[in-house]
């Protein structure tokens, strides 16, 4: 089962192609700013519930004797 000649020198064509292009990425596909996957809101929210937990659970230890 050979490969004939001219299909063969579509591909490595193809192949030649495509080593040219390496490594060219377009403009359009970097990030450009800075936008954070979450917003602003959400982040303060969640940053305000860590703490808050934390210092609830080192009150709540403090005021048992430390034993929870």
């Amino acid at each position: 089962m050979t490969t004939s000649r001219r299909l063969a020198d579509r591909k490595v064509e193809k192949f030649e192609k495509n080593i040219t292009k390496r490594g060219a990425v377009p403009d359009t596909t970097t990030k450009k700013g800075k936008d954070y996957p979450v917003g602003p809101l959400l982040l303060g929210f969640f940053v305000f519930v860590v703490i808050g937990s934390s210092l609830f659970q080192i009150i709540r230890t403090a005021t048992s004797g430390g034993m929870a």
